[in-house]
């Protein structure tokens, strides 16, 4: 392995062990959360990331969104309120709502990565072009996951977008 890529390992993972020892420490579950997504935007050099709550009303709440580029900082400790709607996880007939590609990570507890939001098939984009519509932004490649808490539940997901480094 050449030196340089030794030492992006060596830096990413000391990083890593940093945030873990933060991390664990740490007992608001809104600054714990908070903690998670901004380090995740860090380590993985994304412009944004959304944390997204799941609610015992069968549907996915904003609880922190950030875009750099855009300068926006939007709940978490912010104390600003995240405008946008809740995604429900069932379409209004009962039905799963696959077509929102977090609603899917949720119901089929699986990471889903996309290269490219505008010209993926199966996932409605629709109210992230309505977003980058109103904010003159692009947003393109997106990485979703689902996040469990010690009991195996899924009470979160964690949404990067823009990867900034190939």
């Amino acid at each position: 392995m050449p030196q340089a890529n030794a030492n992006h390992l060596l830096q990413r993972l000391d990083e890593l062990n940093a945030i873990g020892i933060a991390l664990s420490g740490e007992k608001d579950i809104n600054r714990l959360l908070e903690a998670i997504l901004l380090a995740a935007v860090r380590i993985t050099h994304c412009d944004a990331g959304t944390l997204y709550s799941v609610g015992e009303d069968q549907a996915l709440h904003f609880e922190i969104v950030r875009t750099q580029s855009l300068g926006i900082a939007l709940g978490g400790t912010t104390g600003k309120p995240v405008p946008f709607p809740a995604v429900p996880l069932n379409d209004p007939s009962g039905q799963p709502n696959n077509s929102n590609v977090v609603a899917y990570a949720v119901l089929h507890d699986r990471t889903v990565n996309i290269a490219d939001a505008y010209s993926e098939h199966g996932f409605d984009f629709s109210g992230t072009r309505k977003f980058d519509s109103a904010n003159q932004y692009r947003s393109k490649s997106f990485l979703t996951v689902p996040m469990k808490n010690h009991e195996g539940k899924i009470i979160a997901v964690l949404q990067l977008i823009n990867a900034l480094d190939k």
